[in-house]
């Protein structure tokens, strides 16, 4: 398998009939960690939003997990999505069940049958995120921080190729922030390609890294000017 994980070449991503981004070239490696930052309305989510197929493609090409994204179909989108993770700024966890719950039925429904391979496989990502002992709890027995520690295991359940966070740290004050950042820090060292949109330019600094920024309609790497 190729080392590239994800690559645009010449694309123009729309949000229905509207240009968000033109002339996209971008490339991730397999391991690679890649911040992708803009400001509100400057086309991240739509860049995201593509990755997973929220939005389809429509001009130029682009391939992700060996997927091509351009002649993508419906039917294909789900076996897609199972070789991403992705991670959201509000959690998205499913609040009338237990994280047990949450992670189980993640796997359920990515067609897990073995009862005790899914209980082993969940024990293995909730020690990952350092919460596991938190499988009992409901979500609103956890503060947000962990709650984002869940949303990260979550996303690592099918042992993903590529992990999306998508504003990650959004909702958390600055400690609980580093704190995720740890932990993503953490999973890339294991081996995990992480791409992560984020508006906190003080984690930029503080882990420096690859840099896409989009602005005016484009999407360009950032050269970090090392202390």
């Amino acid at each position: 398998m190729s080392n590239t994980i994800l690559e645009f070449k010449d694309a123009s991503i729309f949000q229905g009939e509207s240009l968000v981004l033109s002339d996209v070239n971008v490339q991730i490696n397999k391991g690679d960690f890649v911040y992708l930052i803009g400001k509100t309305g400057s086309g991240k989510s739509s860049f995201m939003k593509t990755l997973y197929a929220d939005l389809p493609l429509k001009k130029g090409d682009g391939s992700i997990v060996d997927f091509d994204l351009k002649a993508l179909k419906e039917k294909d989108i789900p076996f897609l999505r199972r070789k991403l993770g992705v991670v959201f700024q509000d959690f998205k966890l499913l609040t009338d069940r237990t994280i047990n719950d949450n992670l189980s039925f993640v796997l359920k429904a990515t067609g897990w049958k073995d009862n005790s391979a899914m209980n082993s496989r969940i024990e293995e990502v909730l020690d990952k995120v350092g919460m596991k002992t938190t499988g009992y709890k409901f979500p609103h027995e956890l503060s947000g921080g962990e709650q984002q520690r869940i949303a990260i295991a979550r996303a690592l359940l099918n042992e993903p190729e590529l992990i999306l966070a998508d504003e990650p740290t959004g909702n958390l004050d600055p400690q609980t922030s580093v704190e995720v950042m740890e932990v993503l820090q953490e999973i890339n060292k294991n081996g995990n390609t992480i791409l992560m949109a984020t508006h906190d330019y003080a984690l930029l600094l503080k882990y420096p890294s690859k840099t896409l920024k989009c602005d005016e309609n484009k999407v360009f790497e950032v050269v970090q000017r090392r202390a």
